[in-house]
């Protein structure tokens, strides 16, 4: 991936701004900024590594979806000083990268809520949510498992006669009930090659 970096003009007037800036280190207070329509590759490291080039980032969070450990396209970076956070924010508004012209705001500390840093420091891990469904479809069942899956089975089909009935449809069909009474349950087992092939 290549290094990014503001082109030449965005960059002097950043620094132009940043020279504005009297504040001592004692007088600092963080600041926080929005930033959306991330483009893909756009990630934790990625965003503290450009935005560093402003000022300190203090803390960074890319909202991830749980399931899929994908970017959900959008992120919260804190600057130690909140009059960095505003430049940046205003030089980052509308600036195209790969594609996708970024969206970049200022919030004010009153809406800055308390849980939004939760997890921002630990690495993200994705789960393997397919492996384990697969681990899960494989694993093999008790008895009393396996009556309890003809139970619901059973449940099921009979709920969906007496809605076939009320409707007026004739359905003549053994279904489950007689198949379960001639021979046992088969079991399907999913490799991860099977998995793949369905998606």
């Amino acid at each position: 991936m290549p290094t990014l970096a503001l082109d030449l003009n965005k960059q002097k007037e950043f620094e132009d701004k940043v020279k504005k800036i009297k504040a001592t280190a004692d007088e600092l207070t963080p600041g926080v900024i929005y930033l959306g329509h991330i483009p893909h590759g756009f990630y934790e490291d990625q965003i503290r590594q450009f935005f560093s080039q402003f000022g300190t980032v203090n803390k960074v969070r890319l909202s991830r979806s749980r399931k899929t450990a994908k970017s959900k396209g959008y992120a919260f970076v804190e600057f130690a000083c909140d009059e960095v956070a505003k430049i940046a924010a205003e030089t980052m508004n509308n600036y195209m990268m790969f594609g996708r012209l970024l969206k970049c705001s200022v919030i004010p500390k009153d809406r800055v809520h308390p849980m939004l840093w939760k997890g921002s420091d630990r690495k993200f891990k994705s789960i393997p949510w397919q492996k384990s469904e697969v681990k899960k479809q494989n694993k093999k069942k008790s008895k009393e498992g396996q009556e309890t899956q003809l139970r619901n089975i059973l449940k099921k089909e009979r709920r969906k006669r007496r809605k076939m009935k009320d409707l007026g449809i004739d359905y003549d069909f053994p279904g489950y009930a007689k198949e379960i009474k001639t021979k046992l349950p088969k079991y399907t087992t999913f490799n991860d090659e099977d998995s793949e092939n369905q998606e």
